[in-house]
């Protein structure tokens, strides 16, 4: 598997706040184990909806002591900034602070304008409660909402800093204030694809000189009183009775929707020779990525196009054939025809190698997280290049002839490699090949 010799850029640091726990060592042993974090809906009442389960990351409090070892003047920073953070930002903090104590850099080992951060979000909506005073203030005797009345009577009831908590740059603004960031920045909002773009475009900072040391991460959720009603309205969600923690099944003949989750992941990537000069622990390399857009004039993705193309064009980059990769890290929705659409995108990329490379998918543990996924799912696939083996394919019983993968089962060997994607509803798709540190040094 080739790659460019100049700047290579490899991965030195992992942090997580997912489903599955707050640990990378959380995160494995749920998936190896099969277990599911599908439960209960609690993060707000779930009155009137038709939806009473969700993978929350329910191990993620908000609490001081969920961001990881931290110094004594970091600690007191966050703690004092969580009022004008939204759960996805904060759960974005503790994710980078994990990772980039995973890492182990310190001050003296980096310059801080040759270290960056890129951040990928959904679209960040406010709580009803963050409104609920001032709309009341504006009530009508008749019960109607004054509209009039606004101005004077409502919005003096609002937070003075309630847009701060809610903008999608914050992220990786807090983050680079947080540690003294001072390199390239930038923020992605382009929903599930967000993770692979942001690590796609901190590989190519690096790799054009402009940093020596990048932040990849993203944040989301999908567990929101609004994003779920949206969610309800605009896909299809798995719904109804049973066990919940078989709805998820990426792929089955009988899968029925997404799961709705939560969380955030964050990759520390590091130019080659800066990663060794300080003899940092290296996990993988990012040796190829892509993004890719396709839609038709109505604005509705094609996602077969999308995937396919951004697939094929990472594995360019890589230099790698299709055969040759340990396994596939699907976006694995579980919806019918977005597991179809991208069957089939898999089909096109890769050709006979889709129905003989083992796939995953780690949304069959924990759903739909939004932004968030992608990274996590890539942190669960460099686990398993370390580890040396695959997690199986949750949920996956029956095989849908429309769908010819196959599936990873318990002992599979992981490989030397993986390709990972991820694609929206609108037809943007992203895409990363990582290699396996130990295959080449």
């Amino acid at each position: 598997m080739g790659v460019t010799p100049e700047r290579r850029v490899v991965i030195t640091g992992m942090g997580v706040v997912c489903p599955l726990g707050l640990t990378l060592d959380g995160l494995w042993e749920g998936l190896v184990a099969g277990r599911s974090a599908v439960g209960p809906l609690e993060l707000f009442p779930a009155d009137g909806l038709p939806l009473r389960h969700a993978a929350e990351a329910r191990d993620f409090t908000g609490e001081i002591d969920n961001f990881g070892p931290l110094d004594g003047e970091r600690k007191k920073a966050i703690r004092k900034g969580l009022k004008v953070m939204c759960r996805e930002s904060q759960m974005a903090v503790a994710a980078a602070q994990r990772a980039l104590h995973d890492c182990g850099i310190t001050p003296e080992q980096h310059r801080p304008e040759r270290f960056g951060c890129v951040f990928g979000s959904d679209y960040m909506l406010t709580l009803p409660e963050d409104f609920t005073a001032g709309v009341a203030a504006c009530r009508a005797a008749d019960g109607s909402f004054a509209f009039d009345r606004w101005a004077a009577d409502g919005m003096p009831l609002l937070n003075p800093l309630w847009l701060l908590k809610y903008l999608p740059n914050m992220p990786a603004s807090h983050i680079a204030i947080y540690n003294d960031l001072r390199g390239p920045s930038n923020s992605v909002t382009l929903r599930e694809a967000s993770g692979h773009l942001a690590i796609g475009e901190a590989t190519m900072t690096i790799q054009r000189g402009a940093a020596d040391a990048m932040l990849a991460g993203a944040t989301g959720t999908r567990v929101h009183p609004m994003k779920t009603v949206h969610a309800l309205q605009s896909e299809q969600v798995a719904l109804g009775d049973g066990d919940p923690t078989r709805w998820s099944r990426p792929f089955d003949r009988d899968r029925k929707g997404m799961v709705l989750g939560e969380g955030a992941a964050v990759l520390v990537l590091e130019e080659l020779e800066h990663a060794q000069s300080r003899n940092a622990r290296i996990y993988a390399e990012v040796v190829g990525h892509a993004a890719r857009h396709a839609s038709d004039a109505a604005g509705v993705g094609i996602r077969r196009r999308a995937v396919g193309l951004a697939m094929r064009r990472a594995l360019d980059m890589a230099g790698a054939a299709a055969h040759s990769l340990g396994h596939v890290h699907a976006h694995g929705l579980s919806t019918v025809t977005g597991d179809r659409e991208e069957a089939a995108a898999m089909g096109d990329a890769l050709g006979t190698a889709a129905g003989s490379v083992p796939l995953v998918a780690a949304k069959s543990h924990f759903g739909n997280l939004g932004a968030g996924s992608g990274v996590v799912e890539c942190i669960a696939s460099v686990l398993a290049l370390r580890q040396g083996t695959l997690f199986p394919l949750l949920n996956h019983e029956s095989a849908d002839p429309e769908c010819p993968i196959r599936p990873a089962r318990s002992g599979d060997p992981a490989g030397e490699s993986f390709i990972s994607a991820a694609v929206t509803p609108q037809g943007q798709a992203g895409t990363v090949v990582i290699r396996s540190w130990g295959s080449v040094a």
